[in-house]
């Protein structure tokens, strides 16, 4: 699939995301015994392009508290984006307004090539248990003014209304000071979720209409392989980018472009 060049294009952020299986020492405490030799060999592997090495806060946490959350950041050093995040039983890569599709895929495919390439080869190895596509777009909006949800409807193609007797001799205003919507939908291919949110949210300090579109598998619709892996992020890829430009299509496209 060829990129689609949007010169005023609304993402935030683009993330994928894996997760793998870590072993359970007591209840409510599960550890990656492999976790610090994985910091080292990766960042050998990636620091050609992610040279720029950040300890995050979350790095002092005890280890038995530390499942799945972020504690070291990779950057491209001189604008910082692309990066890849670790944590134990968590990789990412995150980019922003650069984001491009051709280029966020092969970052993908080669930092999949070295985890898997060297991850500790255990009696099982890794075993990866979940997937996560996920787009952060945004949109100036003037919630005071205008009416969200007849934008939604309007703009984005997804109808959202609240019963108009609510508002009658109530004193409600039928203007939301804050919202957040979210949907949840079977997916077959990929096999498992396809979820889609609106929020208010803020864009460079101003209020703004926040819309996400994710895929994710959990458990048994996560494949095994590297392979497969990246068989399932050209599917998730396929379906985020047919539901962007449905929702877009009219007005805000010719916005966008």
């Amino acid at each position: 699939m060829t990129d689609v060049v949007l010169r005023n294009k609304p993402l935030v952020e683009a993330i994928f995301e894996l997760r793998w299986c870590l072993d359970q020492k007591a209840p409510g405490i599960q550890v990656d015994p492999h976790y610090k030799l994985l910091i080292g060999r990766i960042f050998d592997r990636v620091s050609n392009e992610y040279s720029d090495h950040q300890q995050l806060p979350a790095a002092t946490m005890p280890d038995e508290f530390a499942a799945y959350v972020v504690q070291h950041q990779f950057r491209k050093p001189e604008k910082g984006w692309p990066l890849i995040q670790l944590g134990p039983g968590i990789i990412t890569l995150n980019d922003t307004e650069g984001y491009l599709w051709s280029d966020f895929k092969g970052r993908i495919s080669k930092f999949l090539d070295v985890l898997f390439e060297v991850y500790p080869n255990s009696a099982e190895g890794l075993r990866p248990k979940g997937l996560l596509l996920r787009y952060i777009d945004a949109i100036d909006f003037e919630f005071d003014h205008d009416n969200v949800f007849d934008f939604i409807k309007d703009h984005l193609k997804t109808t959202i209304k609240a019963h108009e007797k609510l508002f009658e001799n109530t004193g409600v205003d039928r203007l939301p000071l804050g919202f957040d919507l979210r949907f949840l939908f079977p997916s077959s291919r990929p096999r498992g979720s396809a979820h889609l949110r609106f929020a208010r949210g803020k864009k460079n300090n101003k209020d703004a209409l926040i819309w996400e579109t994710q895929i994710q598998s959990l458990g048994k619709d996560v494949p095994g392989s590297r392979e497969d892996i990246k068989s399932w992020v050209d599917d998730s890829h396929k379906l985020t980018h047919d539901w962007f430009f449905k929702m877009i299509e009219g007005e805000l496209l010719e916005r966008f472009r």
